[in-house]
């Protein structure tokens, strides 16, 4: 993952309002060449499936020549080309030419690129590496291998002080049919969105990560059982309640949650995380929508 870089054409002459150091790359964070970089230079180049393309994705959702990147006096900005999926700025479609910031996302069908610059690109970049490792590229939360270990550090931490510990496992109700109907863009956007809305009540000393698919986790230390089936019925609702729209259509989606309280016998990240996920497994077979645990 790490480590592949692509210049896609010569560095150029830097603003001097910019510093004479200043670069700037893309670096895919979701989609075919994660962690790949591309550095960028005053040319105008391309986005798209075709070969011809200075920056190549191949996947079916991108067009053959889908989005531009040009550079202008040291900075850069991004324009749809007319794609059919279109091009998203930090999950906003662009419909003319955008300047870029560092730390902005370009969405472009199904790959995400972040826009990075400045006088020290090279830990700008190593930077983003170590963060592939610990964070999901979609929703830009923890991935599933950030949560495993948080959960078997929390693990021993409460057994050896006797502390709760908490663990809600959750996944998206019929996220297939919002594929099949909306398409895959629409999932995406569906999945960024939850994880955007559950971000911000998730406290600081939890963890919230993506554990696969349509399936999210919240550890909860010290929160107890009665605050994490309270959490976990506030979630439910406010995601029943939320407004997920995209490209004007308004989707229904809902959680099923299953929640689980470790026990004295549970050595292993993996039984904990069964003992919660029989609990989703209820919730489901149960009619969806449901808190069970």
């Amino acid at each position: 993952m790490g480590g592949q870089e692509t210049r896609v054409t010569k560095i150029s002459k830097i603003s001097p309002g910019l510093g004479a150091n200043t670069e700037s790359c893309l670096v895919t964070i979701h989609g075919p060449d994660l962690g790949k970089r591309y550095v960028l230079d005053d040319e105008e180049f391309t986005i798209g499936r075709d070969v011809k393309n200075n920056i190549v994705v191949d996947l079916d959702n991108v067009s053959r020549r889908h989005a531009q990147i040009a550079t202008r006096n040291g900075r850069a900005y991004v324009a749809d080309l007319g794609s059919t999926n279109g091009t998203y700025l930090n999950d906003e479609e662009v419909l003319s030419e955008q300047p870029l910031r560092t730390g902005d996302l370009v969405k472009v069908g199904g790959a995400i690129f972040k826009y990075l610059q400045g006088g020290n690109i090279e830990n700008l970049y190593y930077e983003e590496i170590y963060q592939l490792t610990i964070v999901d590229g979609l929703t830009q939360i923890n991935n599933k291998r950030y949560f495993l270990e948080f959960l078997e550090r929390e693990m021993g931490r409460c057994h050896r002080y006797n502390r709760a510990l908490s663990l809600l496992m959750f996944d998206i109700d019929h996220f297939k049919k919002i594929n099949d109907t909306n398409g895959h863009l629409a999932g995406d956007y569906v999945l960024r969105e939850l994880a955007h809305l559950i971000k911000s009540r998730v406290r600081k000393e939890e963890c919230f990560a993506r554990y696969g698919g349509e399936e999210f986790a919240i550890v909860q230390p010290e929160a107890g059982p009665e605050n994490a089936r309270r959490f976990a019925e506030k979630l439910r609702k406010m995601t029943e309640d939320h407004h997920f729209t995209f490209e004007g259509k308004t989707i229904p989606v809902t959680v099923s949650i299953g929640v689980a309280d470790m026990t004295g016998d549970m050595t292993e990240p993996m039984q904990f995380i069964k003992s919660a996920d029989t609990n989703l497994y209820k919730a489901k077979k149960g009619g969806r929508n449901k808190v069970v645990g």
